[in-house]
């Protein structure tokens, strides 16, 4: 059960990290205009994303295998897990302004080589990583002071929070409600995960995907000022730190709801 729960930390850690700093990639975007390359690089960093992703709902479910068969609450273990991407979040946050510096550095390399492997390659050179260490760059006061927070729909950051909320619990939630369902609906509420986190997903992608890449474009082309996406990516990611807070909130809820509809 240990070995479970301590790759269970680094792979939640690691997923909230990196979709921490997809926020910040549209000001990458902005300053330097390669919008298609930094997509494709960014995409690298989404693989190990989503291969963590992939590894992190075995884990849980095998966290809670491991305590029905040792009569244990899982419940400790699971907080755990979501203090964890909240504690991913921060240090995304915090990372930003060295990400960005790192990101823009990769961007470049791959326009010069035009090869994605010879990127990666690169990247793993003792040179490379050191110049990523000697580059480092925490978050100052002089960096989020006085942007216009006021030009961001409130409606958007809240509900940015609160789907990260339910995507940060989707699946622990949906296992822990086997816990209270009858044995034969177990692999049933299991599978509620999907439909969780795909509910949050296509509020994502209709109400503030949508609206965020509106600001993005219109500063892009010049409508708007620089200052205003910096600040949408600030309350994006203060948001996100929300909304894992939130998730130690939802959690129970959640999967009480999910355990009625099998009642």
């Amino acid at each position: 059960m240990q070995f479970n729960i301590v790759h269970l930390l680094y792979l939640t850690f690691i997923i909230h990290m990196i979709d921490t700093f997809a926020y910040s990639v549209r000001l990458n975007y902005i300053k330097s205009g390669q919008f298609a390359l930094s997509l494709t690089v960014f995409n690298l960093f989404y693989l190990i994303s989503l291969i963590a992703h992939t590894m992190q709902a075995p884990l849980i479910g095998g966290l809670m295998d491991s305590s029905i068969s040792q009569s244990l609450d899982p419940l400790p273990s699971i907080r755990k897990v979501i203090f964890v991407a909240t504690a991913g979040t921060f240090f995304g946050i915090i990372l930003t302004p060295t990400f960005l510096n790192a990101f823009n550095r990769v961007v470049n390399r791959l326009e010069q080589t035009g090869s994605v492997p010879a990127v990666v390659i690169d990247a793993l050179k003792f040179r490379s990583i050191r110049i990523f260490f000697e580059s480092v760059t925490l978050p100052s006061r002089k960096m989020v002071n006085h942007l216009p927070y006021h030009k961001i729909p409130a409606s958007l950051i809240i509900l940015n929070a609160l789907v990260t909320g339910i995507y940060t619990i989707g699946v622990m939630s949906a296992y822990y409600a086997t816990l209270l369902v009858a044995p034969q609906h177990r692999l049933a509420a299991s599978a509620s995960a999907g439909i969780i986190n795909t509910a949050a997903n296509i509020i994502f992608m209709l109400f503030i995907d949508p609206k965020s890449s509106i600001i993005t474009d219109q500063t892009l082309r010049g409508n708007r000022p620089y200052p205003e996406v910096k600040a949408l990516v600030v309350m994006l990611m203060s948001a996100k730190l929300i909304g894992t807070l939130m998730g130690q909130l939802l959690l129970i809820p959640v999967a009480q709801a999910i355990a009625a509809i099998y009642k």
